[in-house]
């Protein structure tokens, strides 16, 4: 494999990386719900039983989900080894016709 190949590898295995997609989700979540926590009426907080809810469950989303974006930026994900002795399906240059 050529090393631009490698490259292209590695990058796709660290954009479908999972802590990606869910440190993003909870990250946005977490800043939508802070900021409708910091605008909860009395009536709703009285409901939460004087607790702002909204505000405290927003900030735990957005400290979830910058933990993992903070995972995956100091472990980013390596792209798999590739073993020739492991494939079963040979590649395109080795099909014989």
């Amino acid at each position: 494999m050529s090393d631009e190949g490698k490259v292209d590898t590695a990058r796709a295995a660290r954009l479908f990386d999972v802590r990606r997609v869910i440190g993003g989700l909870f990250t946005v979540y977490g800043v939508i719900v802070t900021i409708v926590g910091f605008f909860d009426s009395q009536a709703e907080i009285d409901k939460a039983q004087g607790v702002r809810i909204n505000l405290w469950i927003g900030l735990g989303m957005l400290a979830l989900g910058l933990f993992f974006l903070g995972w995956q930026w100091l472990r980013p994900a390596e792209a798999p080894v590739n073993d020739p002795g492991d494939r079963d399906i040979p590649l395109a240059d080795e099909v014989k016709d």
